[in-house]
């Protein structure tokens, strides 16, 4: 069981569930949040217990160092866990990788992995990265803004730049120099959700996770762009209830 005290400093909880619920851990994209998962949390209230991994480096970590290598990312996740329980993953872009890495360590220590949800990231052997922490400040602004990461203009305050250019570049060149080690498929089902309007990550590059497990896999097409799942959020919930629902807790929660 990992250490409280560690648990503490990396995961936050925003809403409260039973215990017997099914424990659901989110990892967010690069230079993004804990809160992300705020609105997701919130449709699950009550169900499923949610938590949201902060990355070093960031709002309350601010002065933690950030980690530029994903495997140490998860090596650091996955000994804040407490993985005396089933732990279900859910990861957007850099962090769907952070995720199925730390599937990869809860599988290794025989902690149960109910479900892996992977989001808005072609496969490990099909992503191909244009180098986007090697860019200028201004280019990278511009990139994240495509994206529809931040709104036009916000990172054009000194100030903020200051504070979130270094965080996001760190987490670009994790993402961007992170190669996947030969192993075995995890045993755990994986749904893959894909933006059918990403600019950046295919449709067909996000089913190509099915070659990562041998457990069930589900490619799930949702409209809108590399951040798609924050406009629907409800749909979101919805797809992480229906693959939790085995779980008693869940259904004891429901019939409340």
């Amino acid at each position: 069981m990992a250490n409280v005290a560690q648990g503490d400093r990396w995961l936050r909880k925003f809403h409260a569930a039973p215990e017997e619920a099914p424990h659901l851990v989110c990892f967010s994209y690069a230079g993004g949040s804990a809160g992300w998962f705020s609105r997701l949390s919130a449709e699950l209230a009550g169900e499923v217990r949610v938590s949201s991994v902060q990355y070093p480096g960031r709002l309350d970590r601010l002065r933690d160092r950030p980690v530029d290598d994903l495997h140490v990312l998860a090596d650091q996740v996955f000994a804040a866990l407490d993985t005396s329980r089933p732990l279900a993953l859910f990861g957007h872009s850099m962090g769907a990788v952070v995720a199925f890495e730390v599937a990869r360590r809860l599988q290794a220590a025989s902690t149960p992995v109910p479900h892996l949800f992977v989001s808005g990231r072609a496969a490990p052997h099909l992503q191909r990265d244009a180098g986007a922490h090697l860019m200028s400040d201004d280019d990278l602004i511009t990139k994240i803004e495509s994206l529809g990461g931040v709104e036009p203009g916000v990172l054009r305050n000194a100030e903020l730049r200051a504070m979130v250019l270094p965080v996001v570049r760190n987490d670009y060149r994790a993402i961007e120099t992170y190669r996947c080690a030969p192993a075995p498929p995890i045993t755990a089902p994986i749904t893959a959700l894909a933006g059918t309007d990403d600019p950046i990550v295919s449709v067909p590059n996000v089913g190509g996770w099915t070659r990562y497990t041998t457990g069930s896999f589900t490619l799930e097409e949702l409209p809108g762009g590399h951040f798609f799942p924050a406009s629907q959020w409800g749909t979101v919930a919805d797809l992480v209830r229906r693959e939790l629902r085995g779980s008693v807790g869940l259904r004891r929660a429901r019939d409340l």
